[in-house]
């Protein structure tokens, strides 16, 4: 097992450095029983856009896979949370988004590899960071977590946060039809490529890579 999984890591890396930089591709590792690469790799300086369900491990895979290159809300929101004691969080959710934004636009603009959290229902702000990218001729990819709701409720119950009924819902229309359209290669605007990841499949993923690409050097 430990050998097949290097090996499909090492042919996922393979393929992604052979693909043109303005080939858009889908890579659907659903529905495989776990069979799936530990290594996701993608050129360096490039940005990695992890999306999901709340509670799908969206923050569990960033901890995990992309130490000391992730860019999580949820860190933003406890230190202000910190900040701002009993005051109810729906009073200053629109300052932490834009917290959010202007940290991980800091860290766009300095070049390095990045892997941000994202709740998948605001298209600006994936068009925003391909936009931030793109400058610099870098490359942004999707990764989904397809997770049915009633694991992703489970998920937020274990980790003692939920989200409002209403917020959960508005999830849950737009995260499945992003999924829907990037698993028929539809791929929102300024997305260069996109992995499909079941829990089992992001469960396997131990690391995301950044690997030097010839067209960067």
């Amino acid at each position: 097992m430990k050998v097949h999984r290097q090996a499909a890591a090492q042919g996922y890396a393979a393929q992604c450095s052979a693909v043109p930089a303005r080939t858009k591709v889908v890579w659907d590792l659903r529905g495989r029983g776990g069979r799936t690469p530990h290594t996701l790799s993608f050129a360096e300086g490039d940005v990695v856009v992890v999306s999901g369900l709340p509670g799908s491990g969206k923050t569990t895979l960033l901890r995990r896979a992309a130490a000391g290159l992730g860019i999580d809300s949820q860190d933003t929101r406890r230190a202000w949370e910190a900040r701002m004691g009993p005051v109810p969080y729906v009073l200053y959710r629109p300052v932490v988004r834009v917290a959010h934004f202007l940290r991980t636009h800091w860290r766009l603009r300095s070049g390095a590899s990045l892997v941000v959290h994202d709740c998948g229902t605001h298209a600006w702000v994936r068009w925003s960071l391909a936009r931030g990218a793109a400058r610099d001729g870098r490359a942004l990819h999707l990764v989904l977590l397809d997770v049915p709701p009633e694991l992703a409720l489970e998920g937020q119950r274990s980790r003692g946060r939920k989200v409002s009924a209403y917020a959960f819902a508005r999830h849950r229309r737009a995260v499945p039809r992003l999924i829907d359209e990037v698993a028929e290669g539809r791929l929102p605007r300024g997305v260069a490529s996109a992995v499909l990841l079941d829990r089992e499949a992001a469960e396997v993923v131990g690391r995301i890579a950044f690997e030097e690409s010839p067209r960067r050097r």
